[in-house]
């Protein structure tokens, strides 16, 4: 990734797994901690993910590998929160794979759209 002269192109981690993508699409609008982003897979998929701990950490540890996401310092009030929580957010990075991600799936709705497949 960045600074290690092995630049990789966004578009070249596309097509991304669901869940994946899903992650990023929550993290675009706000910092989020862990069990709040399963909550809102589970709650928002409209692909049916079903999202449980272990599938969850692995794949917030795979992000963060990738430079899709980040750890966050940044804590609500302690009355208002648990410190054992940890917090992520999205690199710009992520932001510019979600938005590759986000363009590919809109040509394949445009490809599907010219073949009668959508009305």
């Amino acid at each position: 990734m960045s600074g290690d002269g092995n630049e990789t192109s966004p578009e070249s981690l596309t097509p991304l797994r669901p869940v994946i993508f899903q992650i990023l699409l929550i993290l675009n609008d706000e910092e989020r901690h862990g069990y709040g982003i399963m909550q809102d897979v589970n709650a928002h998929s409209r692909v049916g993910l079903i999202l449980g701990p272990g599938t969850l950490y692995r794949t917030l540890n795979e992000m963060q590998r990738l430079n899709l996401i980040e750890r966050s310092d940044r804590r609500p009030a302690p009355d208002a929160d648990d410190e054992r929580r940890r917090y992520y957010r999205l690199t710009e990075f992520g932001r510019q794979v979600a938005t590759a991600e986000a363009a590919r799936m809109a040509g394949l709705v445009q490809t599907a759209r010219a073949g009668d497949l959508l009305s």
